[in-house]
C-alpha cells in the first residue's frame, strides 16, 4: 500500500485473479484507507458463479464501484474523437459496433462541413 499512497492519487482501478479473494479483501481494504475503488468486473474471475456474484454484491454494498473494461477504457480515454487512429482504432477492431459509431460519425461530420 505503500507504493500507492506514495502516488497521491486516491481513486484505484482493481482487477486480479480471484474475484472472491484476491480483488474482494484489496479493495475492501482500499475503502477502508479511504481510496474510491472502481473493479473491473470482467478482469477477474472466480471458481463458480454464485462466489462471483456474492463477492460483487459484497464490494457494490461497501461502496465499490463495480463496472466493466470497456467504461474504465472509456472514462480514461474520455473521447475517441482526439485519437481516431489510437483507442478508436483499437476498440473498433474488437467491437463492430463501435466501428458503426465511429463511421457514422465521421460521415455526418464531413457532411455537415461547409467545407464540403
Amino acid at each position: 500500500m505503500k507504493a500507492v499512497e506514495a502516488t497521491g492519487k486516491k481513486q484505484l482501478i482493481i482487477a486480479g485473479i480471484v474475484t472472491d479473494v484476491c480483488v474482494t479483501f484489496c479493495a475492501l481494504s482500499a475503502l477502508e484507507a479511504g481510496y474510491d475503488v472502481f473493479v473491473v468486473t470482467d478482469a477477474s474471475g472466480t471458481f463458480d458463479e454464485a462466489c462471483r456474484y456474492a463477492a460483487w454484491d459484497r464490494m457494490s454494498r461497501a461502496g465499490v464501484q463495480l463496472v466493466n473494461w470497456f467504461s474504465v477504457v472509456g472514462e480514461l480515454h474520455r473521447d475517441w474523437r482526439n485519437d481516431i487512429e489510437g483507442l478508436g482504432s483499437l476498440l473498433a477492431g474488437f467491437i463492430p459496433d463501435y466501428k458503426n459509431l465511429m463511421t457514422s460519425y465521421a460521415a455526418n461530420s464531413s457532411a455537415g462541413s461547409p467545407s464540403k
